[in-house]
């Protein structure tokens, strides 16, 4: 099963023939990352009630993402109405003109074209269809909707797919990672003893020494202080569940969120317990790269 991504765009045409009517839209729908699902609709009002429809709608098709939809609305040979709100337009002339004369000139002086430009002031009706035609109008209006959420899957899963291939290459790169440090964690006991060694005698007179049996004692104890079998095997766990969850693929980004958390904690113990300065190394190259896994992460449905 293929993974998805929370990012794409759908562009869907539609039309409707009315008894006295064509009608045209265009659907305009993309989605961006998001924790769960949201839908944002751009309407025209006399649409406005159908926000909660296509929600309901989209949550069929899509998991995870913030949603945005636009829909551009067109009626063939409709007659817009104007209205202009007599009212409001005094109102604002009154203030427009007190402004005016209370700064001695100073501003613009208020003009017609100025005022009915305002938002309110002038308001379009348009010649509205019957209660039958809106309603299978608005039946048109969500079957399209649908099929563009449909089309945005279809592109939110081209982009998974992109991406579940850069999670499978970092991946491998973490496992490789995370073997070299595997193999010379297993070394360490040889190193630690030899370096221990070299510390003491520089620190002793050539006449002193240390026995073999203390010197044993000693390289036992900093390597218990420093293993990191434990931090290993739970990361070659981890490396193995994930490996597992992008093959199975569908909704995986939560877990896999979660997985990078624990994949992290593993690295940072593993550096905080390194003894030798080669894993040390290892285990920051296993922290960026796990940085880098995460962040494609944010991006999987």
């Amino acid at each position: 099963m293929n993974i998805s991504s929370m990012t794409g765009f759908a562009r869907k045409n539609g039309n409707y023939s009315g008894d006295a009517k064509e009608y045209s839209w265009i659907w305009e729908v993309k989605s961006v990352n998001g924790k769960g699902m949201d839908l944002k609709a751009k309407l025209p009002p006399k649409f406005e009630a159908l926000a909660v429809i296509l929600k309901n709608t989209a949550a069929e098709v899509l998991d995870r993402g913030n949603i945005s939809a636009f829909l551009e609305f067109s009626a063939g040979g409709e007659i817009q109405k104007v209205r202009i709100n007599h009212d409001l337009l005094k109102e604002l002339t009154e203030v427009a003109t007190s402004l005016y004369e209370s700064c001695g000139g100073k501003l613009e002086k208020p003009s017609a074209s100025a005022l009915l430009g305002i938002k309110g002031v002038v308001e379009t009706e348009d010649s509205a269809a019957d209660e039958e035609e809106q309603k299978k109008l608005e039946q048109a209006l969500v079957s399209s909707f649908a099929e563009s959420c449909l089309l945005l899957k279809e592109a939110r899963e081209s982009e998974g797919s992109k991406i579940k291939k850069m999670l499978s290459d970092i991946l491998v790169q973490i496992k490789n990672t995370a073997a070299k440090a595997e193999e010379l964690a297993a070394r360490l006991p040889e190193i630690l003893k030899k370096k221990l060694k070299e510390q003491i005698a520089a620190l002793l007179e050539p006449t002193e020494g240390i026995g073999e049996e203390r010197l044993a004692q000693e390289a036992v104890l900093l390597v218990n202080r420093s293993d990191v079998k434990e931090e290993l095997d739970r990361l070659k766990a981890h490396i193995k569940a994930a490996e597992d969850m992008l093959e199975q693929g569908g909704t995986i980004g939560r877990r896999l969120d979660f997985l990078c958390q624990e994949l992290n904690r593993e690295a940072n113990t593993l550096c905080s317990k390194s003894a030798d300065i080669g894993l040390t190394n290892l285990g920051m190259n296993l922290k960026v790269l796990i940085e880098q896994f995460r962040e494609q992460v944010q991006n999987i449905e």
